[in-house]
């Protein structure tokens, strides 16, 4: 079983250089160390910091090992925009690496001494397959996202054309539904009218009947009045008559 604290990360920098050509950092980050093999295209040089100097080195800056080695592959695995970078001629064919950065407001500077290699074609042609094989990766990353995102363009089509259709079935039948509805209130309201209609062209003959009726039964009451009293007169007009006779026998 790997001890997760013994896995390693590996960085490769094209690092550009103030009045120099640029060259390529490949680094390999352990736990507790770190290597480093940098090549110009025709040379090579390579600098292997062990644990102790690295625990040194932190100690020098009062800094944890775990936070000097993050630091370190962040300013040799990303040129820094903000730092200066050298590679600087050194004693004896090597060269000083070094770069700068801001800690607490105050401009620090590390360095690290490179050897040269003793097979610069081994060094330069690990690097460049490095690249290769990284560069071969992000096209295959490339070429998954760029099916991914088309799958998903797909599908966010798909689902944009349901959505289309819904919407308009949704207002085809809503359509339909409110035009049987008019249809069905309109109806309804020619019914009413035509009952209405009807019920107006009825009362004017049930009034005309109702007088009539009051007229004649008038009529009639007055008739049987005025016959009563021709009655009454002749029956008074008969006792008078009698009474004279009366008086003159």
């Amino acid at each position: 079983m790997v001890d997760e604290s013994e896995k390693t990360k590996h960085t490769c920098l094209r690092l550009e250089l103030s009045g120099a050509d640029p060259i390529f950092i490949k680094g390999t980050w352990y736990h507790s160390h770190f290597d480093i093999s940098i090549t110009d295209g025709s040379s090579s040089w390579i600098c292997n910091a062990t644990e102790d100097e690295v625990a040194e080195r932190a100690s020098q800056w009062d800094q944890p090992v775990s936070e000097y080695l993050e630091l370190a592959e962040q300013y040799l695995g990303f040129q820094q925009p903000n730092s200066v970078y050298a590679f600087s001629d050194a004693l004896e064919g090597c060269k000083r690496l070094s770069w700068t950065f801001e800690k607490e407001g105050t401009k620090l500077e590390w360095r690290w001494k490179c050897k040269p290699s003793n097979d610069s074609k081994k060094i330069t042609v690990g690097i460049l397959d490095f690249l290769m094989e990284a560069n071969i990766r992000l096209s295959e990353e490339v070429v998954n996202k760029t099916r991914s995102f088309e799958k998903m363009k797909s599908e966010a089509e798909k689902c944009l054309a349901q959505g289309e259709k819904i919407c308009n079935e949704k207002t085809e039948f809503e359509t339909e539904t409110y035009a049987k509805f008019l249809s069905v209130l309109n109806a309804k309201k020619a019914k009413l009218r035509a009952l209405r209609d009807k019920e107006d062209s009825v009362r004017p003959v049930e009034e005309e009947e109702s007088t009539d009726k009051t007229e004649s039964f008038d009529s009639g009451r007055s008739d049987n009045e005025q016959s009563e009293q021709e009655v009454s007169k002749k029956a008074s007009s008969s006792k008078a008559r009698g009474r004279k006779r009366a008086a003159r026998s």
